[in-house]
């Protein structure tokens, strides 16, 4: 009975969005943000309710369905709209809405003294709406549909300021980056449908391993498809250049939509499409490399940039790194895993900065802060709590899950892997309390004219909850004790991937085409878990951790004259300052390219080319009319004569 109310989990934001956007503005600032805030506290209380309702059912592990109406019927093409309930589904409609809710409350506050007060939260309902959608849909039209409405939103919710060029401009690269992914990902749905007949994630997933080889083509490119989609939407190389730049949005934007859910879509939809990545061994290694370079290559960024919102911007894009990185060797749990932890410490992060940015009248520069502590006694702590669960120190819960991503990227994936990984630990630790010494500690730089306070409690109050659910939030993976890793438990299910199976079923359809098949005895030697390897590895990514830590100490408070000397005149810092060049390198080869070739086809091929074709006509027509008007004269004899000459013209013709 309770697994009835699905459908309404979604519906609570989508009205709550109506209700704001039409009415919000003769409503007042008070009834809409108690809207917004409802509607999602509604999504988030039914989705628990869903959640007991999906446990008590008598078979575990069971996929539940509720198919609303018959959406699409064109031939072979039927779609219907429903949604799907499973443990990978529930995991993420909990923290989604749990976690939203959370940032909604905390919106009310920091957003107060906004005039489009109703804009901004019927576009941040909006979201939550689609975001559901992308998560609960039980097939991949409907994920898309999710998929294009998240992008949507964060196309408004980044230029929110419109007055500004800057935010305006934000907006635009963000929408024209996810788009390069968003066809790639199109086009792997087409290609699914080609293939299965169907776009059904069940009829899918159960045909995939008896209708296709492991390793070949068609699974290849698919997964190449869907990995250039999550490569735009989780912000990874080579499309994450857009992230950074939406830091221009509110800042409780970017902790809902660009750090706790609309960037781990991609994560996501790799984590639900597992079973078809697991049969395209290319495009795992692909996905692996990218996650664990992105880790690297945005941690290197992070260190030097001053912005604390792009500080954390890039964190983000390092993280995901991680959990791609994860995806990419097989260990699915991990990377759920730390999906939940990231959403948790780094919403936290995201709003704790909007808190320091709330408490100094907008400054964003950390080289204009310093001492903020004793001004922000409670956005410090939780700020403090939540750096060092992104650090990895123990028992918060980012140690659990990075930790485990570290593990498995040496025992599942290889030493580089393993090597980017740890780096990238070292270099988050770093940067992150670089931020919270430069921030937080030391002698204050704030301008005299400012007065630095803390932050009101409908801030502060999610502030602490996100903070608390940092630290316990580990528990849902307890490592080295067999069976109390409860994420793991809940996931097994869904990810199961039989791969003798699979390889029997291949080798059997290449026997049937008359081919051999290739070697893969290799693939089913199993790892032995070896538990001192694993104590070893947590202890010596501890040991990273507080390296990191002791080099921002030494660096930002004990000497903080170290930082300029050491960087000073040197050009290797100013490219990892200027973030590698990338954007400029955008500019030079696609964008510029692509503005001039467009400015030609504007100028030569449809003003020349075919407006000038266009008027050519009608000039020669003109000059004809101009010529034959000499035959009106108006005299009906002249016009009866030129009948006779022409009936005696046809007639010499017919004769």
């Amino acid at each position: 009975m309770l697994l009835k109310l699905t459908w309404l989990i979604p519906m609570f934001p989508l009205i709550g969005s109506i209700i704001s956007g039409f009415f919000g503005l003769k409503l007042g600032k008070r009834l809409v943000g108690l809207i917004a805030c409802g509607s999602v506290a509604l999504s988030f209380l039914t989705t628990l309710l869903v959640f007991l309702g999906y446990v008590l059912l008598p078979e575990s592990g069971a996929v539940y369905e509720q198919v609303l109406f018959q959406w699409i019927v064109a031939g072979d093409f039927n779609v219907e709209f429903g949604y799907q309930i499973d443990p990978l589904s529930l995991t993420m409609m909990t923290f989604v809405t749990g976690v939203g809710f959370l940032i909604h409350v905390y919106s009310t506050g920091y957003m107060h003294d906004e005039y489009s007060f109703y804009r901004f939260f019927a576009y941040l309902n909006l979201f939550m709406f689609a975001m559901l959608l992308l998560v609960m849909g039980n097939n991949f039209l409907i994920m898309f549909i999710g998929w294009e409405g998240v992008g949507c939103c964060s196309y408004f919710l980044i230029g929110y300021y419109f007055e500004k060029k800057s935010a305006c401009d934000a907006g635009t690269k963000a929408f024209v980056v996810n788009r390069v992914g968003d066809f790639a990902f199109l086009l792997a749905v087409m290609y699914i449908f080609n293939i299965f007949g169907s776009i059904d994630y069940t009829t899918v997933f159960h045909a995939a391993p008896h209708k296709i080889i492991y390793g070949e083509e068609a699974i290849t490119i698919i997964t190449l498809l869907l990995l250039i989609g999550a490569t735009g939407k989780s912000a990874q190389i080579p499309l994450y250049t857009w992230l950074p730049d939406a830091m221009e949005g509110p800042t409780p934007v970017s902790a809902l939509i660009h750090a706790a859910t609309m960037v781990t879509a991609g994560i996501f939809m790799i984590v639900r499409c597992s079973v078809l990545f697991n049969m395209a061994p290319m495009t795992m290694m692909i996905m692996a490399f990218v996650g664990g370079g992105t880790a690297l290559f945005a941690a290197t960024i992070g260190m030097t940039q001053f912005d604390i919102k792009r500080v954390l911007a890039y964190s983000t894009c390092s993280q995901i790194g991680y959990m791609l990185m994860a995806c990419g060797i097989g260990a699915y749990t991990a990377a759920i895993f730390h999906m939940v932890t990231h959403a948790f410490f780094k919403a936290c992060l995201f709003l704790g900065s909007g808190s320091v940015i709330h408490g100094i009248n907008g400054e964003q520069d950390m080289r204009k802060m310093g001492g903020l502590k004793d001004h922000m006694p409670t956005t410090y702590k939780t700020f403090l709590v939540s750096t060092l669960a992104i650090a990895g120190i123990p028992p918060l819960s980012g140690f659990f899950s990075k930790d485990e991503v570290l593990y498995h990227s040496l025992i599942d994936g290889n030493v580089i892997l393993w090597g980017m990984g740890i780096s990238a630990a070292l270099l988050t630790a770093f940067y992150m309390f670089r931020l919270v010494f430069m921030t937080f500690h030391g002698e204050s730089r704030v301008n005299p004219e400012v007065h630095p306070h803390e932050s009101p409690n409908v801030m502060t109050m999610p502030l602490v909850i996100l903070a608390t659910l940092a630290v316990g939030g580990g528990l849902l993976g307890v490592p080295l004790i067999h069976g109390w890793h409860v994420l793991h438990n809940w996931l097994e299910p869904v990810l199961h991937f039989d791969l003798a199976s699979v390889l029997s079923h291949s080798e059997h359809l290449l026997h049937e085409k008359g081919e051999h098949a290739p070697s893969w005895g290799h693939l089913l030697v199993e790892k032995d878990h070896n538990i001192w390897l694993e104590v070893f590895l947590m202890v010596f990514s501890v040991l990273v951790g507080v390296t990191g830590i002791v080099m921002a100490y030494i660096f930002y408070i004990k000497r903080p004259d170290l930082p300029d000397k050491l960087t000073q005149g040197q050009w290797g810092y100013e490219i990892v300052k200027n973030k590698y060049m990338v954007d400029e390198l955008y500019d030079e080869t696609i964008v510029k390219p692509t503005l001039e070739g467009s400015h030609l086809l504007w100028k030569k091929a449809d003003a020349q080319g075919i407006d000038g074709t266009v008027n050519g006509v009608a000039k020669v027509i003109g000059w004809f009319s101009e010529r034959a008007k000499v035959f009106q004269s108006g005299f009906v004899r002249n016009y009866a004569l030129f009948i006779v000459i022409g009936f005696i013209g046809l007639l010499m013709i017919a004769l």
